[in-house]
C-alpha cells in the first residue's frame, strides 16, 4: 500500500482525473488541429489547463457520482 486508505477518495480523482483530462485533450486536440507538426506542443499546453480543472471537478462531484450510481443500480432478483 502506497497511500493510507483515508486518502482513496483523492488519490481516485488524481487517477480518473489524470487519464481523462489526457484521452480528452488528445483527442480533442486531434480533432481541432490534426496531427501537424507542434500537436504535441498544443496538447501539452491544453492539457496545463484541463488536468487540475478535472481533478477538482472529479473531486467534489465523485461522492454524488457514486451515490446516484448506487441509486440506479438494482440488485438482481429485486
Amino acid at each position: 500500500m502506497i497511500f493510507p486508505a483515508r486518502l482513496f477518495h483523492v488519490v481516485f480523482s488524481l487517477l480518473m482525473s489524470l487519464v481523462m483530462a489526457t484521452l480528452m485533450t488528445a483527442i480533442v486536440t486531434f480533432i481541432n488541429t490534426g496531427a501537424e507538426p507542434g500537436y504535441a506542443g498544443r496538447f501539452a499546453h491544453a492539457w496545463i489547463i484541463a488536468w487540475p480543472i478535472a481533478f477538482t471537478i472529479v473531486l467534489f462531484t465523485a461522492p454524488l457520482v457514486r451515490r446516484t450510481a448506487g441509486v440506479l443500480i438494482r440488485e438482481p432478483g429485486h
